[in-house]
């Protein structure tokens, strides 16, 4: 099976990782900041950039569409490489910012359900409600 795009993704992914060391640097830190996320979006404005200039054929474009897929669970499994242990032991910043970023998406989720539209109710829901 031929799977298109991976030349794109691999490209983005260099440009990312290159883009996070040099992130890194500017930080002060000798790692890599971002690289992976840099990197998919990179993958997803070529994307869009490439559709909308006709240059990506079909079959190209569903195996992009293929490799954004499948880049989440690449990001996931290569998060589990970052050393927990060591960034506890370094003090409880760590676990403040993971328990604050917890409970920060949770509020902003329960916002957004919030901020969209109730649907009508029906005719037939209101006559269940009157009896």
């Amino acid at each position: 099976m031929i799977i298109y795009g991976t030349a794109l993704l691999a490209v983005c992914h260099l440009v990312g990782i290159v883009l996070g060391d040099l992130l890194g640097a500017a930080l002060g830190m000798k790692t890599n900041v971002g690289g992976v996320g840099i990197a998919m979006l990179l993958l997803i404005v070529a994307r869009v950039y490439l559709h909308k200039s006709g240059r990506l054929c079909a079959t190209s474009e569903r195996g992009v569409h293929y490799w954004g897929a499948i880049y989440i669970p690449v990001v996931v499994a290569m998060a589990m490489q970052q050393n927990v242990v060591a960034a506890l032991r370094g003090g409880p910043v760590a676990l403040l910012a993971a328990i604050g970023s917890v409970v920060l998406c949770g509020a902003l989720v329960s916002f957004i359900n919030r901020m969209e539209p109730q649907p009508p109710e029906t005719a037939a829901g209101a006559k269940d409600n009157e009896e």
